[in-house]
This record gives C-alpha cells, sequence and structure tokens, in this order.
C-alpha cells in the first residue's frame, strides 16, 4: 500500500484545492499538519514531514506537495537524506520573488540544490506569479526531477481552476 502525505503551501490547502481532493479520494492521503501556516519555519515544517514519513514504512510514502511546501521537501530530504518513494513537486515557490516580501519565513533560503535521494516530478507553469518557468527548470534539474511544464496554469492552485487536476492525479499514481 502506497503513503501519500500531503504537504500544503502557504496557508494549507482549502477544500478546493487539488490537495485536498486528492485526500478525499483516497484514504491512503494524509495531510501534515503544520503548527503556522501563515509564518512558516522550515525546521519546523521538515521535522511534521520526518515524523509523518517515518510514522510509516518509507519506502511506501510518496510526498505531494505544493509551493513553499516543494522547499520543505528539498530541505528535510538534504537533512534526513531518507528514501521514500518518490515526490510529486507543483509549483515549488522560489523565495526570491517579490511575493516573498509579503510574508515572513524563516530557513527556507537557499534553496537546497543537492539531488534528491528519490524520484521525483517538479510540475510547473509558464505564469506562475511564485516561480519563474527558468527558475522551476533549474529546481528540477538540481533536484535530479523530471520536469513538467503544463502551459498557462498561474500557481496551479484552486484560485487558477486547479480543484479538480485529473493529469496531476496521473502524475501522482506514476509515483505510486
Amino acid at each position: 500500500m502506497i503513503n501519500y502525505l500531503i504537504i500544503p503551501g502557504l496557508g494549507n490547502s482549502g477544500p478546493e484545492h487539488w490537495q485536498s481532493r486528492f485526500e478525499r479520494i483516497s484514504e491512503n492521503f494524509h495531510r501534515i499538519q503544520q503548527a503556522e501556516w501563515e509564518e512558516p519555519v522550515c525546521d519546523d515544517w521538515i521535522a511534521n514531514v520526518d515524523a509523518a514519513v517515518v510514522a510509516h514504512d518509507p519506502a511506501t510514502v510518496v510526498l505531494v506537495a505544493h509551493s513553499i511546501g516543494c522547499l520543505a521537501v528539498a530541505h528535510w530530504a538534504a537533512k534526513y537524506q531518507r528514501s521514500i518513494k518518490g515526490a510529486l513537486l507543483v509549483a515549488p515557490s522560489d523565495p526570491t520573488t517579490p511575493q516573498y516580501q509579503t510574508f515572513k519565513s524563516e530557513g527556507f533560503v537557499p534553496v537546497p540544490t543537492a539531488k534528491l535521494p528519490f524520484p521525483a516530478i517538479v510540475v510547473s507553469s509558464e505564469d506562475d506569479p511564485w516561480v519563474s518557468p527558468q527558475r522551476a527548470a533549474a529546481f528540477a534539474d538540481n533536484w535530479g526531477a523530471q520536469l513538467v511544464n503544463i502551459g498557462q496554469a498561474g500557481h496551479i492552485s484552486s484560485a487558477d481552476g486547479y480543484g479538480h487536476w485529473s493529469e496531476g492525479w496521473e502524475l501522482v499514481k506514476s509515483l505510486g
């Protein structure tokens, strides 16, 4: 059995977000809760990721991350070096964008550049205000991940029309 662990981005994922919908599709999807969704602290987030991963057999875990949650996965992998089944990293945000100046976060910079010790897919968009296509491609290249650019999709969130996201579901299944 595969255990899918959801790592939302800033503010958590609302009920119409694709992550929330995936969570409702299958009992094998579990959201990793964070104490602070609005002012994220990287060390706290990755400790929660690690606790969730080791609560399962890591070989059965697929991480399903969005936005700053993708950065948490990269930091978690760099620190803990655990081998998991894989990770879907959707719309990884870039902490050097002006948007990051509008909220407080701690410890996400610099973004790790080491190859991830597990298979990963980075999904990006041509018009994401949180990351340029070039930076998303650089993240994927550094992390040794497959890059999937889905065109004009904004930040790939429910606000951008990505509540029901069948292509994302297929990508998740490809890692399991």
